[in-house]
């Protein structure tokens, strides 16, 4: 393998771009319309228009992808997170293409994808899950008042192809069941091409934990430790940490036991995330879904192992067989904590607010101090795009260390033009319950009056 192109933009692309710098492979850019000035093209040693600016129109176009990587001769493509990214079909051509895919095998992101038939694999595994119903296809809901009383209220209607807190409602009452119900089907339909949705059990009051994991596709997997992504709204993170704060000794083992054993039985290749959800009441804890992917969290399992996972994915796929990569050999050290600073307004329900960035200063990297972004003063936030500005990630000796340094990291930061999440972010970090460690996924609606101005 010697020329990667990364089918991804912003902060990912760019991330991607220095790892393969870094082991001396050339990065093949592509953009849209919408990015021809974007950072990322600026970086890649050479880079190819897709098409317009709306994602069907470029990132999420295979056709355009799959020739932007013959015409410049590349041997790989990394697919980051988001748009293509946990595509099988995609994943198939690539390799039918005689590519390499740097991602799990097609028939692992297939069978993840499948929110149902990923939860029958983790039964099947011994990880507990949470009552849910099979799968109601697009337009097809008979008998779904019957399934969410046995289900159980407080419930979440999910999109069974989705991901990444897309395509999920909470239902409170047979009242709103159909109406969000069918909602979800037709956002569903339009995001995944994918309509179908079942029906889980909501924890009144959970934690969100993900554990980072690493398979060399033939039957090995370890685990890089845990990640508490609580703080979220919308069902989408915006605070992650690693390690999660006052979790059990035990709680923490057994879920990093599990998500091993699921990889491995999968055979699963490169890096992944099994997600959990845990119960503040109970401390039990139920699988939620896996991510076949690299996570925008992961930095924060990088600043807390030393391992460079996107530089892992890529010596994995050019053929490295990882010997060394066991678990006896992963070290914690500290702790981590990512900010991901959104052009958004929180007063107004964390709507994206796009719009010019007349000025955008970042904190100056150094040590415990990593800024990973995408976009620089001068350019746009646009409507196509996820409206996300940066990541800053601190790492401490410790807890209160690292929430220190991510409150002096974002107040260097400097940013004027959209509407921002900044001084949400500070609050976050400086409320009494955050410090204590009581994250929760319901946290930002618990506190909203300290948080939120309006």
């Amino acid at each position: 393998m010697r020329k990667v192109l990364i089918a991804n933009r912003g902060e990912i692309a760019c991330r991607i771009i220095r790892a393969c710098r870094a082991l001396g492979l050339e990065a093949v850019g592509v953009y849209s319309q919408a990015d021809r000035g974007a950072v990322h093209v600026s970086l890649a040693d050479e880079a190819y228009l897709l098409g317009g600016p709306k994602p069907r129109e470029s990132y999420l176009d295979a056709d355009a992808v799959l020739a932007a990587a013959r015409e410049s001769g590349a041997d790989a493509i990394h697919p980051g997170y988001g748009f293509l990214a946990e595509n099988p079909q995609f994943a198939r051509r690539v390799e039918a293409e005689g590519l390499i895919w740097v991602g799990p095998a097609p028939e692992t992101i297939e069978a993840m994808g499948d929110k149902e038939r990923a939860r029958r694999i983790a039964r099947e595994a011994g990880i507990p899950v949470l009552a849910g119903s099979a799968r109601f296809e697009e337009d097809a809901l008979d008998g779904l008042e019957v399934v969410a009383g046995e289900v159980g209220y407080p419930l979440l209607v999910k999109a069974a192809a989705g991901g990444g807190g897309i395509g999920m409602r909470r239902v409170d009452g047979g009242a709103e069941l159909r109406r969000l119900a069918e909602a979800t089907q037709a956002m569903a339909a339009r995001a995944f091409g994918d309509g179908s949705i079942y029906l889980e059990r909501l924890v009144p009051k959970a934690r969100h934990i993900e554990v980072q994991i690493f398979g060399m596709g033939d039957g090995r997997a370890i685990h890089l430790n845990e990640r508490d992504c609580s703080i979220q709204r919308r069902f989408q993170k915006i605070i992650e940490e690693s390690p999660a704060p006052g979790l059990e000794p035990s709680t923490r083992e057994a879920m990093a036991a599990a998500a091993v054993r699921f990889a491995a039985g999968q055979r699963y290749r490169g890096a992944g995330t099994v997600e959990f959800i845990l119960d503040t009441r109970t401390q039990d804890y139920f699988f939620l879904e896996m991510n076949t992917r690299i996570q925008v969290e992961h930095p924060v399992t990088e600043m807390v192992t030393g391992k460079d996972l996107v530089a892992l994915q890529l010596a994995l796929a050019g053929g490295d067989g990882l010997e060394d990569l066991t678990q006896d050999r992963i070290r914690l050290s500290g702790h981590a904590i990512e900010c991901r600073l959104y052009a958004e307004n929180p007063a107004k329900m964390f709507l994206p607010s796009p719009g010019t960035l007349a000025h955008l200063a970042f904190p100056e990297q150094r040590e415990g101090v990593r800024v990973d972004a995408g976009v620089r003063a001068g350019d746009e936030i646009t409507i196509h795009y996820d409206p996300m500005i940066a990541k800053v990630i601190c790492h401490g000796r410790d807890r209160d260390e690292a929430i220190r340094k991510s409150v002096a990291a974002l107040k260097e930061t400097k940013f004027e033009g959209p509407e921002s999440n900044l001084a949400f972010l500070l609050r976050t970090l400086s409320h009494d319950a955050f410090g204590s460690g009581l994250t929760h996924t319901g946290f930002i609606d618990e506190h909203q009056s300290d948080l939120i101005d309006g």
